[in-house]
């Protein structure tokens, strides 16, 4: 797609979604974030939620940056990351984090760390990981989609595992108002999953993201009591068996360097190492 205009950092809208795509689906395992949401909402910022950056080489678009409570470079080469740093560098800090492709995220958070300041946390090496065959382990028959009805029962337990793995309470700044949209949101699509008896949750994990090619798990959690029993890897094996029936062709998702165990139990599940996250969170 031609471009016209000769600056280098352009914000795109719904005129370039093709192209846009294009881009996202040449890696549509890392890219399914993003892609969900251009998919979901097109490319106004409005309806978006955030800003899609583009970067033009020549004339052509070749990389992109989701610009909204994350910064996201994507097929930026050092060249498009100098760019994109730019942009935000002046326009300020308005993320929560930086995430995406190791070394596009480590180059841009060095372009940015001295006007940024010092962030909450750095998490260097995040493996993604993706499987697109049924678990080799037995699935949990108990785990299901979970309902709206149970909806004050999953909430607690997403709030756990988002403070435990975020460090931070999602109940913090608006009372819980927007991650209790997202929860909610998540559950109507059907892709909130869970083992739950007697009104305690013994498993969950979500499906915070899918295209027509590949979908995200997040927020996986047993309650500590239970842990080291293996009912994340039979809970696992039950989200991955049916998000491939009825949600996405490849499940993937991307942990940690330093949860040995959580990278083991995965393993376990049939998903290798395809590439490597990093994130700098605020």
């Amino acid at each position: 797609m031609r471009m016209l205009g000769s600056m280098p950092v352009r914000v795109l809208d719904d005129r370039h979604r093709d192209t846009v795509l294009a881009i996202l689906d040449s890696d549509p395992v890392s890219n399914v974030f993003v892609s969900s949401r251009v998919r979901a909402a097109g490319l106004n910022p409005d309806r978006l939620g955030a800003q899609m950056w583009g970067y033009i080489r020549d004339g052509e678009l070749t990389s992109l940056c989701y610009s909204g409570a994350n910064l996201i470079p994507i097929a930026a080469d050092s060249e498009a990351v100098r760019a994109f740093a730019e942009r935000a560098r002046n326009e300020g800090r308005r993320c929560s984090s930086i995430v995406g492709q190791a070394d596009a995220v480590r180059e841009l958070w060095d372009l940015l760390a001295p006007y940024w300041g010092r962030p909450r946390a750095i998490r260097a090496v995040q493996p993604v990981m993706a499987t697109s065959r049924p678990s080799p382990v037995p699935p949990d028959p108990h785990v299901r989609r979970v309902r709206m009805d149970e909806f004050d029962i999953i909430y607690p337990a997403c709030v756990s595992m988002f403070t435990e793995e975020v460090g931070i309470s999602p109940n913090v700044g608006d009372g819980g108002a927007l991650y209790r949209a997202r929860v909610a949101e998540l559950i109507r699509a059907g892709r909130a999953f869970a083992r739950i008896e007697n009104g305690r949750v013994m498993f969950k994990a979500e499906i915070g993201a899918a295209t027509p090619y590949a979908c995200q798990v997040q927020g996986v959690w047993v309650p500590p009591d239970l842990r080291g029993r293996g009912l994340s890897v039979s809970g696992m094996a039950a989200l991955v068996d049916e998000s491939l029936r009825t949600i996405a062709p490849v499940v993937s998702l991307y942990v940690n360097d330093f949860n040995a165990r959580a990278r083991a139990a995965y393993r376990r599940v049939g998903f290798t190492e395809i590439d490597t996250f990093m994130s700098v969170l605020f």
